[in-house]
């Protein structure tokens, strides 16, 4: 019972891993590395709650380490990716810049964990710092057809908008399946756009991490259906 509970904090220790890894691979130079190993987070940060709930081991201490590891992976990490891609030809004041978006992040989080409100299923308050960034990532992967004032203006609207009062929609009420299918696909196709100049550095994490993303989904589906046959 108690290796059950932790299953969860696995995933989300794995969340975090792939932030710290993906910091190192930015300031090595290995961009589009950097940016697959966060949209791995992002899958790996959609399950863990998943994954307690379904195993009914919804924890206090889970909760906390998956707060701490979505700053090192969609705060931190995207910052270095942005300053190592865009920011650096700014010197101090680009690493300044950079900077701004984990502590934007950092304050969004620790507002939700406070709220009073977190079982609205139709929106966020502000946008959620997962999203925030996936989207740097999927920027950094297509840097060679975005210009960077383009990049530039979305990683500044971002830092903002975490701390907006926005309502974002949430999604939530979607069917897992359905739009869990459509995340898999879409970053599946990422993945593969990024193939050819990654396969020899970094082969085995793209090729693994999909299709246990989908495995998951597929039993998510299946079990869904038992569920509403049994109803």
């Amino acid at each position: 019972m108690r290796i059950t509970k932790m299953i969860p904090n696995m995933f989300t220790l794995g969340n975090l891993f792939c932030g710290f890894l993906s910091v190192g691979f930015a300031s090595h130079g290995s961009y589009k590395n950097a940016a697959i190993l966060i949209l791995i987070g992002m899958m790996l940060d959609s399950m863990d709650g998943r994954l307690a709930r379904m195993l009914n081991a919804d924890t206090e201490l889970g909760k906390e380490l998956d707060s701490l590891a979505d700053i090192v992976t969609f705060g931190v990490a995207p910052s270095f990716l942005v300053y190592y891609t865009y920011f650096f030809q700014f010197d101090w004041l680009g690493l300044a810049i950079a900077g701004l978006f984990p502590l934007f992040g950092a304050y969004r989080l620790a507002r939700f964990n406070i709220s009073t409100n977190k079982s609205n299923l139709n929106y966020f308050i502000g946008v959620p710092i997962t999203a925030a960034g996936g989207i740097i990532a999927i920027l950094t992967l297509f840097g060679n057809h975005i210009p960077q004032i383009v990049t530039t203006v979305i990683f500044t609207a971002l830092c903002f908008l975490m701390v907006s009062k926005l309502r974002i929609p949430s999604l939530k009420e979607i069917p897992l399946p359905k739009y869990g299918t459509i995340v898999t696909i879409f970053l599946g196709s990422l993945l593969y756009v990024s193939y050819k100049s990654t396969y020899e550095q970094f082969p085995y994490l793209i090729y693994i991490a999909t299709p246990l993303y989908i495995a998951f989904l597929a039993y998510r589906f299946v079990k869904g259906k038992q569920r509403k046959h049994f109803d």
